[in-house]
């Protein structure tokens, strides 16, 4: 089993578990030792749409041009990472999740390009790519831009983009030694606490709705609930008086929508994020947003 998805399942390595598989395996069938090490992975398609808590299912086939990610604007406020081991799990966690890779050569006229980080070297700081057809990057100096999380990760690399032996579209590269990351968020989100009443309730074209809520921040708040209970619920959608209820706090305000996706829950199934920030939000509710969080905060402590 790959590496990152034995970390995820480190019970499956359990001496219950070894048992049960050894009563099922016809015989002469050796089980491999636990401990056996892993030089190299490329995450498997089957094990790409594995569905489990903490790993959503990997993107497939080829970025399209919706996929393309601006490159970070000079003067914006980055920090740098240059921590070999957090930039190995960011490009891991890119791989994982199979987002897009936007590539901006030094040759202007060829616009952005597009790709996948197909594997990350278990033992080496390289990664490979997997380039989309017809994709030839010229040598010389490349900036990739991709979205980690709620984050935009930069960095750039110089090399010759030597194909691997047999392939036109698997390049490997090294590591960078520093990546610029650029929060989108401008505020930290809180998840809401299991118990207690966090909701969302609003009229939209003359439907009721209440939502739960799953995250906080001091500029908006996040939502999640079944896609057919989320219609009309797009990016830029303007949504009057919600009623937010933040466990003993009541807040009335405006929201527009800037985040509409779908994701599939372990538990849950298939469900709606919805991502919202506050419009004109008057001090005094501010006050009390603020006042809430903090209650939130002082709660998990």
């Amino acid at each position: 089993m790959p590496k990152n998805l034995r970390d995820h399942l480190a019970w499956l390595h359990s001496p219950a578990v070894r048992r049960f598989s050894a009563q099922l395996r016809p015989k002469g069938a050796a089980l491999p030792p636990a401990d056996a090490g892993v030089k190299e992975y490329v995450r498997t398609e089957a094990a790409g749409h594995l569905l489990m808590p903490g790993l959503p299912p990997r993107r497939t086939g080829q970025p399209r041009a919706a996929d393309i990610i601006d490159r970070i604007p000079l003067g914006a406020p980055t920090h740098d990472v240059s921590d070999a081991a957090a930039i190995r799990d960011a490009l891991q966690t890119i791989c994982d999740r199979g987002d897009a890779v936007t590539l901006y050569t030094a040759d202007a006229t060829l616009g952005p390009q597009l790709a996948r980080i197909l594997a990350v070297d278990a033992a080496e700081p390289r990664f490979t790519l997997q380039l989309n057809d017809g994709v030839v990057l010229p040598p010389g100096r490349c900036t990739f831009v991709s979205r980690l999380e709620s984050a935009r990760c930069q960095f750039e690399l110089t090399d010759d983009w030597t194909p691997l032996p047999g392939t036109v579209d698997l390049v490997p590269a090294p590591f960078p030694e520093h990546c610029q990351v650029l929060n989108r968020r401008s505020a930290a989100r809180l998840e809401t606490p299991l118990a207690g009443n966090y909701t969302a309730s609003f009229v939209l074209f003359g439907t009721p709705f209440e939502l739960q809520l799953y995250d906080v921040a001091t500029g908006g708040i996040g939502m999640r609930c079944a896609p057919r209970d989320a219609p009309g619920l797009h990016t830029g959608r303007k949504l009057q008086r919600v009623r937010l209820e933040l466990g003993e706090t009541v807040v009335i305000c405006d929201l527009e929508v800037r985040l509409s996706r779908r994701f599939r829950s372990f538990l849950l199934g298939e469900q709606m994020q919805i991502g919202c920030r506050f419009v004109n939000l008057s001090p005094q509710m501010q006050e009390e947003v603020d006042r809430a969080i903090k209650k939130m905060a002082m709660g998990r402590r």
